[in-house]
């Protein structure tokens, strides 16, 4: 037998790498250390998280493209590092489809509709209506230019056929604090980090964005079956390897990350969380991808926003 063919059949002999491409404490951070510590057991090796923010995400899915591809650095990629910022940076570091092999797509997170109470709507046939009768006076805040957040009020403004003006925040976080504040009227965020606020009353839950409804939040709809049929937006966490990885290593990885989001109790943090497991197949995740560039290209396109690098 070859040293290659030893290693691989010893993966893994030392502790992984997990590259998550955007600051402590968000909901990619949150869940990518969930999912790496069950992993960690079920491969009998550490899975240490590592935060290299910066960029929108392209920072650290970087430094898993050029890393060598040998299932020792490994990226927990979203829909922004593979399927927003390719159409959005005009310079890229590194190709979302050629530079990585998929491993599994872990969960999907779900985003909301969220509006200040102040604002008088309770639902999207409401919101719909008020910016049709007042084009361009409300405005509405995002995590920044360009993000899932920003490109689901862009999608919603097409379909809707309604225009209102963005207000891009440095993260989440601070664009929900005005939220609550009154300061902005609308905002489309994570279920995961507005949900405390919704349940408090601080704001109010208009819809949730994906095809089917929240187990976190049953009674409240979908964009979809509110007014808007076909509207489907949500956050995503996959893992990624650097192309090259051996197909022996990835699926050992991708069969670990499915035990991992399958398991009773990871499910149950998961779901708290409101993220929903899925655990795909190296080649679903790969189609995956491809779905959602085809998807949020045009979208990127139409919302007329561009970064450098």
């Amino acid at each position: 037998m070859t040293g290659f063919a030893q290693a691989q059949e010893d993966y893994p002999n030392r502790p992984i790498r997990l590259v998550v491409p955007f600051a402590a404490g968000g909901s990619t951070d949150i869940v990518a250390r969930i999912i790496a510590a069950k992993m960690g057991e079920i491969l009998k090796q550490q899975v240490i998280v590592e935060n290299r923010a910066g960029a929108g995400g392209n920072t650290g899915a970087a430094v898993v493209a050029r890393a060598a591809p040998d299932g020792y650095t490994v990226l927990m990629g979203t829909v922004a590092t593979h399927a927003i910022n390719p159409v959005l940076y005009t310079k890229m570091p590194y190709d979302p489809v050629k530079d990585f092999a998929p491993v599994s797509l872990l969960v999907n997170v779900p985003n909301v509709v969220v509006v200040h109470p102040s604002l008088n709507v309770k639902s999207v046939a409401e919101l719909i209506a008020l910016l049709k009768a007042n084009p361009g006076k409300y405005e509405y805040a995002s995590s920044g230019i360009g993000t899932p957040l920003h490109l689901s009020g862009a999608l919603f403004e097409s379909m809707a056929d309604v225009k209102m003006v963005h207000v891009p925040y440095k993260g989440a976080g601070p664009a929900m604090v005005d939220l609550v504040g009154g300061q902005v009227k609308i905002m489309f965020d994570n279920l995961p980090s507005a949900i405390g606020h919704i349940r408090k009353g601080t704001i109010i839950g208009l819809a949730i964005t994906t095809k089917d409804r929240s187990p976190a939040a049953p009674d409240m709809p979908t964009v979809s079956e509110s007014g808007l049929p076909g509207y489907e937006t949500y956050s995503w966490n996959a893992i990624f390897a650097p192309a090259g990885t051996p197909t022996a290593i990835i699926d050992k990885l991708a069969k670990a990350g499915i035990e991992a989001v399958s398991s009773p109790d990871v499910k149950a943090r998961l779901a708290d969380l409101s993220a929903v497991s899925v655990g795909s197949s190296p080649a679903q995740l790969a189609d995956h991808v491809k779905a959602e560039l085809a998807k949020w290209g045009p979208v990127v396109k139409a919302s007329g926003a561009s970064l450098d690098e």
